[in-house]
């Protein structure tokens, strides 16, 4: 039964999720547990106490075990942070067969061949995600395997971060006893939870608000098409609160999860809330309006910085599925609205996908979905049995006997 249990593990800058699924007798994955708790060794997606960080993620882990009964010794595992970045790359091979068929191992080429792009001192491939590939300049191939011609080539995306915070992550999970099965950049393993075919086939974009850090990602005819992190979160907004009202951070993330909102406009300048409210040493009473002015700001500041990266290729306003608002900020009032007015497109708040069972209401929290994402990230790594990674953590032929399911499902 161990090999059934699905672990996710999502650590972010305040906080860690867990979230475990289990395959029932169907072979469907069935979610049995989502747990959080509080992580004080990370800041804006890097380790910065490994001891800190290392309690923080025991500590959930305990609290899972006692709760699910199972001892966890493996998990899927997120990953974020600024320093990530994608880039496109291409690879060229002949084909190795005399009567010109693909077979894997001119996949395994093609692909080797695509890692071979420059990456930056002291970065390390992630993800080698493939989109399509080219037999004698017929484009828009899905899957290769089985065609004949002369010269195979595939375009993908190539997802990077640096070497050190990628090794630091994974020495904290494994003092805590707990082999990582893959490390995950976490956006990925998001649109994995609240994308289905359909709105990656249209054109769709992801967008992850966490505390600290701000990720994107856009798919488009299947294919995912770019995705990165931005050095701020919705822990800018609080801090934000605190320097216009001049109090302290904690009293700013209370005033900001009680009466926080998007949309100032609601308010008359009269509206007031009274500080002692939430302390009593403090008298004033502030504008309603005013502090929704203070959000309204930030959050028109990270989603233009998000859509000047949309503008870099061509995608502003021009992804008929919309966004998708999703981690912790993705709950703050009145952002739906704001989103929509700032892209110019559809704009919605995550909801997993249908095909999901369980009876943990957690599931639904957006903070949660990087979480979820994982354990579905899991469960089809496992149904293959196989990887279903393209880390470079793993041989080149270890993971190519799933790239070709890989093409096949990504879109799922």
């Amino acid at each position: 039964m161990q090999q059934k249990i699905i672990t996710g593990i999502d650590i972010g800058s305040s906080s860690i999720r867990i979230v475990i699924g289990q395959f029932d007798i169907n072979e469907q994955i069935q979610i049995i547990c989502a747990i959080e708790g509080p992580n004080n060794g990370m800041n804006r997606g890097v380790i910065t106490n490994i001891e800190d960080a290392v309690s923080s993620i025991s500590s959930v882990l305990e609290k899972t075990e006692r709760i699910t009964g199972t001892p966890i010794e493996h998990a899927f595992v997120g990953i974020s942070g600024s320093h990530i970045i994608s880039q496109p790359s291409h690879g060229v091979v002949a084909i190795a067969k005399a009567n010109g068929e693909v077979e894997e191992n001119d996949i395994e080429r093609v692909i080797n061949a695509a890692q071979t792009v420059i990456t930056p001192p002291n970065y390390e491939i992630l993800h080698i995600i493939p989109q399509t590939f080219t037999i004698d300049r017929q484009t828009g191939i899905k899957d290769p395997i089985g065609m004949s011609g002369i010269r195979l080539e595939v375009d993908a995306q190539i997802i990077e971060g640096l070497s050190s915070p990628i090794k630091n992550l994974t020495k904290c999970i494994n003092r805590t006893g707990i082999n990582v099965n893959d490390l995950v950049f976490s956006i990925l393993a998001t649109s994995e939870a609240v994308l289905n075919k359909r709105q990656k086939e249209l054109g769709v974009a992801v967008i992850n608000l966490g505390g600290a850090t701000t990720s994107f990602i856009i798919f488009e005819e299947g294919d995912l098409i770019t995705c990165g992190v931005l050095p701020i979160g919705s822990d800018h907004i609080t801090s934000d609160i605190a320097i216009g009202l001049r109090i302290s951070i904690d009293l700013a993330e209370k005033i900001k999860l009680t009466y926080g909102t998007a949309l100032p406009d609601q308010f008359k300048k009269e509206e007031k809330i009274n500080l002692n409210e939430f302390d009593d040493n403090e008298k004033e009473a502030v504008s309603k309006k005013y502090i929704a002015n203070i959000i309204e700001a930030r959050v028109e500041e990270i989603f233009r910085m998000i859509n000047a990266e949309f503008k870099k290729i061509n995608r502003d306003g021009k992804l008929p599925a919309g966004v998708i608002l999703t981690g912790g900020g993705a709950k703050l009032p009145g952002i739906v609205e704001l989103a929509k007015k700032e892209f110019r497109l559809p704009a919605s708040i995550d909801t997993s996908q249908e095909n999901i069972f369980t009876s943990v209401d957690k599931i639904n929290d957006p903070e949660f979905s990087t979480a979820l994402g994982l354990v579905l990230w899991g469960s089809q790594a496992q149904q293959k049995h196989n990887k279903f990674s393209f880390s470079n953590l793993l041989n080149i032929k270890q993971m190519v006997s799933s790239i070709k399911k890989w093409i096949k499902s990504f879109g799922n």
